[in-house]
């Protein structure tokens, strides 16, 4: 069943893209990230171009955090004080991550660089975690107990606030530089920021993982709603047809992955997470190594 896709000016399957947002979905519920850093190359796969990706992504990924956030208020694991703050920063990254990606567009340069961006980021991040959660599941094995997170640098700083929920009394210059780092790359790379969120309120601020997860995905919604209304006045490449499809099936898959994601241990699940961002980072780094089928393709004058 093949549907036309107006701005992204391609006919793809429908039921592929519902499946995709599905998969997605899961993945949301159960790691707490928005699944961008996954659909977007995902969507690069199925020839969506780039620009468009990444701005209807976006759009995506606020529905899918939406439920997934839902389900973990019911469970009251989410630090709404510290998702405020986090929130903040946010909003700035985003403005300053559209004016860079506009500016790039008009260079022409948008696609390498998002392409770019995102095997950079994977192969680090993924690589870390994956080294880390090896680490912790053989301590387990071991029967040593997870160190506790030390004082570190981060708590000498000014400006301190106490976040009840996390049970933390740090500065806010932290989480709001976290907030803003990942504002950007929402609007850069269409992602949530989650994958770079998640790492950053464990290891960094030392925020106990339970909590970590709702967090993210309440300040994800708000950054991203803001960088899919910014992408939508400003460069126009919000695909609704297909941020539709990949909606409904982000809502129902965000259900289910965060039924599953409560039966897995934290260490099974950061494992997981690392695998899967190793392999997109992969695929992403191979296509842009090897030739292309196509040395040239036909498109609309202006970054298209």
């Amino acid at each position: 069943m093949q549907i036309y896709l107006p701005i992204a000016e391609v006919s793809v399957n429908a039921f592929l893209l519902l499946g995709l947002g599905g998969l997605v979905g899961v993945l949301s519920g159960m790691f707490g990230v928005g699944g961008g850093f996954l659909m977007t190359p995902l969507l690069f796969f199925i020839g969506i171009p780039p620009a468009v990706a990444v701005a209807t992504e976006a759009n995506q990924i606020v529905a899918s955090s939406f439920s997934g956030v839902l389900a973990h208020f019911k469970r009251k694991t989410v630090d709404l004080r510290m998702g405020t703050v986090l929130l903040i920063g946010g909003l700035i990254g985003a403005a300053l991550g559209v004016m860079v990606f506009n500016y790039l567009k008009s260079l022409g340069q948008v696609d390498l660089l998002v392409k770019l961006c995102y095997v950079v980021f994977l192969g680090v991040i993924g690589g870390l975690m994956f080294m880390e959660s090896l680490r912790a599941i053989r301590n387990v094995k071991k029967g040593k107990a997870p160190a506790r997170k030390k004082h570190n640098w981060i708590h000498g700083l000014p400006f301190k606030m106490r976040f009840r929920v996390s049970g933390l009394y740090i500065s806010v210059i932290p989480p709001v530089l976290v907030g803003i780092s990942v504002g950007i790359l929402a609007a850069i790379m269409g992602v949530g920021g989650g994958f770079i969120m998640v790492p950053a309120m464990i290891y960094l601020l030392g925020m106990p993982t339970k909590v970590v997860v709702g967090t993210s995905l309440f300040q994800i919604i708000f950054v991203t709603g803001f960088t899919t209304m910014l992408h939508a006045t400003t460069n126009y490449t919000v695909d609704v047809v297909l941020a539709v499809l990949l909606l409904v099936g982000g809502v129902i898959g965000a259900q289910i992955g965060t039924r599953i994601g409560v039966k897995l241990k934290a260490e099974q699940l950061r494992i997981l997470l690392a695998l899967m961002v190793l392999a997109v980072c992969g695929k992403l780094a191979l296509d842009l190594l090897l030739q292309p089928a196509e040395l040239y393709s036909l498109g609309a004058a202006g970054g298209h």
